[in-house]
């Protein structure tokens, strides 16, 4: 059951619109890159965590990570340009043949009990990720207008963690980055050479943070959450 996680955090999330680096910003009182680590901290099953980051934020990262006392963060490796890049520096700075986790920064609701579902279907099929189905009618819109109304039964919103066998994960992201392919997310970067992923059932509240509105949420989810 044992993994690694690598954590892209080097975005500047433009549409929160919050002036600086979305990581920082706090939720009571915490910073969310921190809320983000502590889930992985706190499980006995996580060996290490890789963080990709913005080399001009290294400071601030470093003080972090030591006052809230962070001690499973072995590297923090420079992003690059794009995501799918940043993940790439963030995948070679993990050693071994492990199962590898990709979990976005600001995405800190994810629980314990969902990680180990995740990592032990990985660990049975090389790749899986979490997602829930879609709640609301989803309809296809073209111009302003809508094209058609998509049958949602077999609509699931992806989300992160995901997780795949290292060997796998590195082998699509060499040929991608080759092939100049750029992918919608690292699942997508494994399906296209052929490797089935597994959906695990995820939770709605294992939200990312991406707008000002989702700030509401995650103080709400906080508040029900209670000690986390």
């Amino acid at each position: 059951m044992n993994y690694h996680v690598v954590i892209p955090a080097a975005g500047q999330g433009k549409r929160m619109n919050a002036g600086m680096n979305k990581q920082f910003i706090e939720l009571e009182g915490i910073p969310v890159i921190i809320h983000t680590l502590r889930v992985f901290e706190r499980d006995d099953f996580c060996q290490g965590i890789v963080l990709v980051i913005n080399d001009q934020e290294r400071e601030q990262f470093v003080h972090m990570l030591h006052r809230f006392e962070i001690k499973k963060v072995k590297s923090l490796v420079s992003g690059g340009e794009e995501r799918q890049q940043s993940v790439y520096n963030g995948l070679k700075a993990v050693n071994g043949n492990h199962i590898v986790l990709i979990h976005d920064g600001a995405r800190p609701f994810v629980t314990m009990k969902k990680i180990h579902e995740l990592v032990r279907v990985t660990k049975e099929t090389g790749a899986a990720v979490l997602a829930v189905p879609v709640k609301d009618t989803m309809k296809q819109v073209i111009d302003g207008q809508v094209e058609k109304t998509v049958d949602r039964s077999s609509l699931w919103a992806v989300q992160t963690p995901q997780a795949f066998s290292m060997p796998l994960i590195i082998d699509a992201h060499e040929r991608a980055k080759k092939e100049q392919f750029i992918g919608t997310d690292d699942a997508s970067l494994v399906e296209r050479i052929g490797h089935r992923v597994v959906v695990v059932e995820g939770e709605y509240t294992n939200i990312k943070l991406t707008t000002q509105e989702d700030l509401l949420f995650a103080e709400a989810i906080l508040r029900a959450r209670g000690d986390r």
